[in-house]
């Protein structure tokens, strides 16, 4: 869980970034919605993919000023059934390996890894990563790979 300071006038803000499964049954559930208003969470969906008649997956950050929130919104995730993973991988880009060729930048739909304007260097945001892993895949020098 981490913690942003937005100001002397503003509260703390508690973020949690987790991955969550759905059954076949929940897809077509108003689950988020109910999230939203009932538990007085915002969510962010950083990465889905949910069809009909299919299992769910969504990585989502979840914010609140009050961290019970979003524990009671985790509570009712797991009444209903809902996988909740705490997001444990990590994307390591190898610096000796890689030549700043921009590839990955090509499929990062989050735009966590982008080419620096000036210097022309590869630029990795981790914060902004929703471990896809499409710029593995694009990598022609294998320098991006996932930690468990």
């Amino acid at each position: 869980m981490k913690r942003d300071v937005k100001g002397k006038n503003q509260k703390d803000v508690f973020t949690k970034r987790v991955m969550l499964t759905f059954s076949r049954r929940l897809v077509s559930k108003p689950v988020m919605y109910r999230l939203i208003k009932e538990y007085d969470i915002a969510i962010n969906i950083l990465f889905a993919k949910v069809l009909p008649n299919e299992t769910g997956k969504l990585v989502v950050e979840f914010s609140s000023t009050d961290e019970k929130k979003i524990q009671k919104g985790f509570s009712f995730l797991k009444s209903l059934g809902v996988k909740i993973e705490p997001i444990s991988k990590e994307i390591i880009r190898d610096e000796e390996n890689c030549i700043d060729c921009g590839a990955c930048t090509s499929v990062c739909r989050s735009q966590a890894l982008s080419i620096d304007k000036e210097t022309f260097e590869l630029i990795f945001d981790s914060n902004r990563c929703v471990l896809c892993e499409m710029c593995i895949h694009a990598c022609p020098m294998r320098a991006i790979s996932i930690t468990f």
